[in-house]
């Protein structure tokens, strides 16, 4: 039986010791794990299934608890969509492709003009169909690439050590990365949980128990000095990163601006091992002119003030910058909507290190900010930046502000087509990151210029696009890919290299799109106002469990009452 050093007394750092025996164990089961039978992961995935549900209610509450929220309130919803129901989909949908032998047929799989393979990955099933009624989510393959999947299903692999430095916001983040590595790339890992959020470890421990025990997964606790020792450690074969670009380049390159230079300019990276990493983004959301109705206007600006409010603005894909045409006859009234939302909301505590720093740097540039509630040592509040220059290298195109901050740019156009060529254009080169995009349409532009939209999605550099649906639900849904788009080098870093949870296994990704009708019914669960969150996603944990036929009406009774 493996080590467990998986739940020490939070606050403290697992020692080196430890952490040598711990990698020793893994060392010691990774050949076990490259011959472990489909039939046999199976099991461990549905025994990690039961025991997530288990401890999902213990997990959101000490998730509320850390984030200052009421665990009784509508808004512990969120943390428990953020922490066990985005596992337990991920683990059942893992099982589903498991089951077909790694090779998981998708509804669809059509093909560009250009030779690109697009696969369509949701809708998946008739309960999908009528869940996510109007919803299409696709996997779009590298131009050269063939809609190839599971091949480590089907193919030998090197058993390898993986590192997984996880991320302290999502709670689900570290758990799904651990998923990705052990059934998807075939690789046993150890945890380094985040200090932000160490406490999740014990309920990721409990929920991922017989992997632990089997030898295939530790985890372990600490700082900046634990990462390095890890990242140093010579029985690591690959590492995982979740954060910063500023965290990655002090890994790979050094911690000193001088040594970094020095480092890049040579091509003499202190680490050698393969890494790849998502490192957020400057998410921008697009808003293509059109003409809404006062029922349209209230949603959309509900919809963006949400993506900022969610997990109080401490996610990579929050919503940054807003981007609007100049000739759009409704921008100064759909402006004014999103600020009554964003006053509208209350304001969640700034639990993030940084977050009241990073708040003032914005202050300091734009004087035209305007802060839509009161800030205390505890809150950051929901602050609106209107008429940024849409100029690259400034500030609030090129910072991501991790707090709760939405710039907003004025691009010159005066017509969809127009805005729709301008506003790619100018997200791909003057905005920061290719991790998340956002763009809002009204069914009939989309209709009227589909050529256009349909160019527009296609040139998009970016890993994940939501069309009239945050792009944060990209990572929700798993199906779909999470991952900076492809191109960015280890010393241009941008959003990260490479992907995870990919549930059907594609084997050369290039980005993922999930098309939503303009306006969603009922209240999508990322809004900010949800009145019966928490009623829901009680509901939810139990149907992406087992979504049966028989959990779907209490489901959708509970989403109607939002």
């Amino acid at each position: 039986m493996a080590s467990n050093i998986s739940t020490p007394p939070i606050g403290l750092a697992t020692d080196f010791d430890e952490i040598d025996r711990a990698i020793t164990s893994l060392c010691s089961h990774r050949d076990k794990w490259e011959q472990t039978t489909i039939p046999q992961r199976l099991a461990y995935l549905q025994d990690c299934l039961d025991r997530t549900l288990i401890v999902a209610e213990d997990w959101t509450n000490a998730a509320c608890e850390a984030k200052g929220i009421d665990p009784q309130s509508p808004l512990a919803g969120e943390e428990l969509m953020a922490g066990a129901i985005a596992t337990v989909r991920n683990l059942r949908l893992l099982m589903t492709t498991l089951q077909a032998n790694g090779q998981l047929e998708p509804s669809k799989i059509t093909r560009r003009e250009d030779g690109q393979f697009i696969a369509q990955v949701l809708p998946a099933n008739p309960i999908d169909r009528l869940l996510y009624l109007g919803y299409r989510g696709e996997v779009w393959l590298e131009p050269d690439a063939f809609p190839d999947r599971g091949r480590i299903y089907y193919e030998p692999t090197a058993a390898k050590v993986a590192l997984i430095l996880g991320a302290g916001n999502v709670s689900a983040i570290v758990a799904m990365d651990a998923l990705s590595k052990l059934f998807s790339e075939n690789q046993v890992a150890i945890i380094k949980m985040n200090p932000v959020n160490a406490y999740v470890g014990r309920y990721i421990a409990q929920a991922f128990e017989p992997l632990i025990t089997a030898g295939f997964l530790q985890i372990v606790y600490g700082g900046a000095e634990v990462g390095e020792y890890l990242c140093q450690h010579p029985q690591i074969d690959e590492i995982h990163i979740t954060g910063s670009h500023r965290t990655h380049d002090a890994i790979v390159w050094g911690t000193n601006p001088i040594e970094q230079q020095d480092r890049k300019t040579t091509n003499n990276p202190r680490i050698t091992k393969p890494i790849t990493s998502e490192l957020g983004c400057v998410t921008p959301i697009l808003v293509v002119p059109g003409k809404w109705s006062q029922s349209d206007l209230t949603f959309q600006s509900r919809q963006v003030a949400s993506t900022i409010a969610h997990n109080a603005s401490f996610n990579c894909a929050s919503g940054q910058v807003l981007v609007t045409a100049s000739g759009w006859a409704q921008r100064a009234e759909f402006l004014a909507a999103v600020r009554r939302e964003l006053a509208a909301i209350p304001p969640r505590q700034a639990y993030y290190p940084g977050a009241q720093d990073r708040y003032r740097s914005f202050l300091n540039r734009y004087p035209q900010a305007e802060a839509l509630g009161a800030q205390t040592p505890k809150i950051v509040p929901w602050t609106l930046i209107p008429n940024v220059p849409p100029v690259a290298g400034e500030y609030a195109l090129t910072e991501e502000a991790f707090c709760g901050i939405l710039a907003e740019v004025e691009i010159e156009s005066l017509s969809a087509p127009d805005f729709l060529a301008k506003a790619v254009e100018f997200a791909n080169e003057s905005i920061w990151g290719t991790l998340s995009c956002t763009v809002l349409i009204d069914s009939q532009t989309q209709k009227k210029y589909h050529q256009e939209f349909d160019t527009a999605i296609a040139n998009l550099q970016y890993g994940a696009i939501g069309v009239n649906i945050w792009s944060a639900m990209l990572f929700y849904f798993g199906s779909t890919t999470w991952g900076a788009y492809p191109g960015n080098t280890l010393a241009n870093i941008g959003s990260g290299i490479g992907f995870v949870h990919n549930s059907y296994l594609f084997d050369r990704p290039q980005k993922s799109v999930i098309y939503a009708p303009f306006r969603i019914f009922p209240t999508p669960p990322w809004f900010a106002n949800h009145r019966n969150l928490l009623g829901m996603a009680r509901k939810l944990l139990k149907f992406e469990a087992y979504p049966t036929w028989q959990n779907l009406p209490g489901l959708v009774m509970a989403a109607l009452r939002g």
